[in-house]
């Protein structure tokens, strides 16, 4: 008995490539992607033009940042909301130790520092048993509380000049941190499709005893995720300092939501198992092309949170609707 070819499959009633492609979440999210940039070039003359396409990625580098921490959360059926509060105390950290240390030392050390209160976060959770959310929640209080005793409830300025170079820098024409964007989002993407490791967090996120019983990691690799997040979450806020050049308490205030639905708008599933590190970077494209477009638009900054929260509800409406009619196919 030989093995069946590719085309004696399709022959056979497979699926082929192309309609695997076509019936994928990620083409119909890049299909709505396309569709969008259509329908905001239309209603702005500026949407398209180099600048703005330009300023539209240079938007997405934090959100994108913070996002693929959220997805690794996500696919095992959890949920960071310190995010943004890890955001704002890592950039009190690393602005306080600018004052005193070289840029290639105080940057590793305020990773280190988001990636230690993701490791205490995930460590309650997976050791202890307790809610994500709830979690997440106390650490997002005690964040924002230790930001503004160790920032003095004063924004911190006074950074060093070559800290913007990783923001106003370019190679081949293209900004850095837009590179360092793609580039992380590539190392996503293959961690979570061809290591143990991903496929392990993926497991998590469909059934937990079920990967258990497997023999799989699941205590690391329920801690991981948020020790992924927390350090992310301190390498955007880097990029947002060497932006403004300070450090402000409340900055990273209400990141959390614009991460989550970034990664919700991407396909991923808030139950877990389901989702891509693609999907993310489409969702988070989709989502600053919105809040660009309405600001071209001249549409109030107050209206675009209403934008933002209804398309959450609307993609989590489309995800319970697309799995009703898989459960009754």
């Amino acid at each position: 008995m030989t093995d069946a070819t590719p085309a004696d499959t399709q022959q056979a009633g497979g699926p082929s490539l192309i309609s695997t492609i076509l019936r994928s979440l990620e083409f119909r999210m890049l299909c709505l992607a396309l569709l969008l940039a259509v329908v905001l070039s239309l209603s702005s003359e500026f949407f398209l033009t180099e600048r703005n396409i330009f300023n539209i990625l240079d938007q997405s580098v934090v959100i994108g940042i913070v996002a693929v921490g959220m997805t690794f959360v996500i696919l095992t059926g959890g949920i960071d909301l310190s995010v943004g509060a890890v955001f704002g105390l890592t950039g009190i950290v690393l602005a306080q130790a600018l004052q005193v240390m070289p840029i290639p030392i105080a940057i590793p050390l305020a990773v280190l520092a988001g990636a230690g209160i993701g490791l205490f976060s995930g460590v309650l959770v997976a050791v202890f048993g307790l809610a994500p959310f709830v979690v997440t929640l106390g650490v997002m209080a005690i964040g924002r509380s230790l930001s503004f005793i160790f920032s003095g409830q004063r924004s911190i300025s006074g950074l060093p000049p070559d800290l913007d170079a990783i923001v106003y820098s370019t190679f081949l024409g293209i900004p850095t941190n837009v590179l360092f964007l793609l580039a992380l989002y590539v190392l996503a993407w293959a961690y979570l499709t061809y290591t143990k490791g991903g496929r392990t967090i993926y497991a998590i996120g469909s059934n937990f005893e079920a990967a258990r019983a497997a023999g799989l990691s699941t205590m690391f690799y329920s801690i991981l995720p948020y020790v992924v997040s927390g350090a992310l979450a301190a390498v955007a806020v880097t990029f947002s300092l060497a932006q403004v050049m300070s450090a402000d308490p409340l900055a990273g205030n209400g990141l959390e939501l614009d991460a989550i639905a970034a990664v919700v708008i991407g396909g991923a599933s808030l139950y877990g198992g389901r989702g891509s590190i693609i999907g993310t970077l489409l969702g988070v494209l989709i989502m600053v092309m919105i809040r660009n477009g309405l600001n071209l638009m001249g549409v109030s900054p107050f209206w675009q949170g209403t934008a933002i929260g209804s398309i959450i509800i609307i993609a989590l409406l489309a995800e319970r609707l697309i799995n009703w009619r898989s459960a009754r196919s």
